[in-house]
């Protein structure tokens, strides 16, 4: 099976979001890539994700009707992957979704054909823009720093993305590995 499935993954503050959502922007009307929503227990207005705000409640139901491909828990929020990437994947299309580093084992067991890709940012970098973000105490975002000096993730066949420059430098490095992976000729 041709590995059709980007899992990026990287810490809270790297930037995944919005690389995410640039790439997106810039395959925008290609039918063969899809970018998966997540479905998440926060509030659709809290960190600046294109998400799919449910209730606890909710996310259990879908959870016990089997409506998740992946689901997680983290930073007191819980996360899911519709079954939607299923379909698509069958369909031969690309899927990128925004993955959790702490859940890749388990992904990877669903989804062996899944490729990584790990965004990077600096330590220095990372803080500023979480102390930007302005959710967490200061003792809260160095904890994090920490926690991901601890959490280095490698895969023979992961990709890893550099995001210490400017958004279209890091975007175009996501796009540029799903164009390279779906040969997709981007239309003006």
């Amino acid at each position: 099976m041709s590995k059709r499935l980007f899992y990026v993954v990287g810490p809270s503050g790297s930037g995944k979001d919005s690389i995410m959502a640039y790439a997106r922007a810039q395959l925008a009307g290609q039918p063969m890539v899809q970018f998966a929503h997540r479905y998440i227990t926060r509030p659709a207005q809290a960190g600046g994700e294109n998400h799919i705000a449910l209730s606890p409640a909710e996310f259990q139901a879908r959870v016990q009707a089997g409506l998740f491909a992946m689901h997680w828990q983290s930073h007191g929020n819980r996360y899911g992957i519709g079954t939607e990437i299923n379909q698509w994947l069958g369909k031969g299309i690309t899927v990128v979704v925004n993955g959790s580093r702490e859940y890749l084992p388990q992904a990877l067991l669903l989804y062996p054909e899944l490729l990584p890709v790990t965004i990077e940012v600096a330590p220095d970098i990372l803080k500023q823009r979480l102390m930007r973000r302005g959710r967490e105490t200061e003792a809260d975002i160095e904890a994090r720093i920490n926690r991901n000096r601890t959490m280095q993730l490698s895969h023979p066949e992961g990709s890893r993305l550099n995001n210490n420059g400017t958004l279209e430098e890091a975007g175009n490095v996501l796009v540029n590995l799903i164009e390279q992976h779906n040969k997709v000729t981007l239309c003006e």
